[in-house]
């Protein structure tokens, strides 16, 4: 297998420029979904794949349920980057019921809310629905759509800047709006409350329920469930994608510097100030082997690949190429895999096991080694 390094603004790239077939480290899951934007788990032996537009299936046993576990097409406004976009369980969903999902509505404006089971644990309550959150979206991309339970419990919630290209109103710097944010919010009551110790917490101006700022599109980020560290990928402009990596002992308030900067480069101005700012760990550039729209994934905990045990694994949607970095490795990316289809999202199990959803076929596979 041959490698090749260099650098791009500082960081140290290594790709594996040979790499094993995907059939021989994907297993194929499911198939015959429509559009599948999010994998998630309930802390169970269950697997629910969101499709985009406004329904969440769950496979059971290898099987897909028939029934739906959520059917809400009547309130979504899918298409391009619209959508039902994100789910998450809790861990007391077996007692609650309780769950979460983002979605675009009609109006074309964010929504987070909260549903609730019926008395079959597979089947959603439609009419359950407690609408947590609105935020109206200026244009119809970057709308986000990340929902992950951190291990404090709180729900974090991933928005993008409100769309155009380069951020024309500059939300990702104004504190004063949740666009282009990263928001930490407790969801354990009715509606929902903001911790007492976020970052803007009594701060003039600025919304309270902002955890970290500086985002373009955070499409997807994912908690280490060993380390509870978090990694945010952040889809780029016209030249770079990234990864910004939160650590767990951290406090929130960090800017990872959008619209100021692209990954490592100053965006606007040319010669911005970068005093304060937190840059990715890593990044790729567009074009080429790598592609332009990073997909991110999860810090490998399971037991089926050994092989990426403690490696962060995330893709690109529009090259299909899957890669791996570790702090290890002073985050060389190392190419894992080819796989040759939209990559939209991964997910995880109860087990920490790893999977990947090709968008335009509407499969799941799963990470299973050579």
């Amino acid at each position: 297998m041959r490698r090749l390094s260099y650098v791009i603004g500082g960081v140290a790239l290594v790709l594996l420029l040979s790499c094993s077939a995907a059939a021989q480290q994907l297993e194929e899951v499911m198939s015959g979904l429509r559009q599948p934007v999010v994998i998630a788990n309930a802390s169970d032996d269950r697997l629910f794949v969101v499709e985009q537009a406004g329904i969440i299936r769950v496979i059971v046993d290898g099987q897909l349920l028939q029934e739906p576990f959520l059917e809400i097409v009547g309130k979504v406004a899918s298409g391009g980057e619209r959508g039902l976009l994100g789910l998450a369980f809790p861990v007391d969903h077996a007692t609650t019921g309780r769950f979460y999902v983002y979605y675009t509505d009609r109006q074309g404006d964010t929504v987070v809310s909260r549903f609730m089971t019926g008395p079959d644990a597979n089947r959603a309550d439609p009419g359950s629905e407690t609408i947590l959150l609105t935020q109206e979206q200026p244009y119809s991309n970057h709308n986000g759509g990340q929902l992950a339970f951190g291990p404090d419990g709180y729900l974090y919630v991933g928005l993008g800047d409100g769309g155009s290209g380069g951020d024309p109103e500059g939300n990702g710097q104004d504190l004063g709006t949740l666009l282009g944010k990263l928001l930490r919010i407790d969801v354990s009551g009715e509606g929902y409350s903001v911790p007492s110790d976020n970052p803007f917490v009594g701060v003039n101006g600025a919304r309270p329920e902002i955890w970290a700022y500086g985002l373009r599109n955070p499409w997807r980020f994912g908690f280490d469930r060993v380390t509870g560290d978090l990694y945010i990928a952040d889809v780029g402009q016209n030249a770079f994608e990234e990864v910004n990596l939160q650590p767990a002992a951290s406090s929130g308030g960090e800017n990872y510097g959008w619209k100021l900067m692209e990954a490592d480069r100053c965006y606007e101005p040319r010669d911005c100030d970068q005093t304060g700012l937190v840059l990715p760990v890593l990044s790729y550039p567009h074009g080429g082997q790598w592609g332009s729209s990073i997909s991110g994934g999860y810090v490998y905990r399971g037991s089926a690949v050994p092989d990426l045990k403690g490696r962060y694994v995330f893709a690109d949607y529009v090259s299909g190429r899957i890669w791996t970095s570790s702090a290890d490795d002073d985050w060389a990316i190392e190419l894992l895999l080819e796989a040759g289809f939209n990559i939209s999202t991964f997910g995880e199990d109860a087990s920490g096991e790893l999977y990947v959803a090709d968008y335009g076929r509407g499969a799941i596979y799963r990470f299973a080694g050579q």
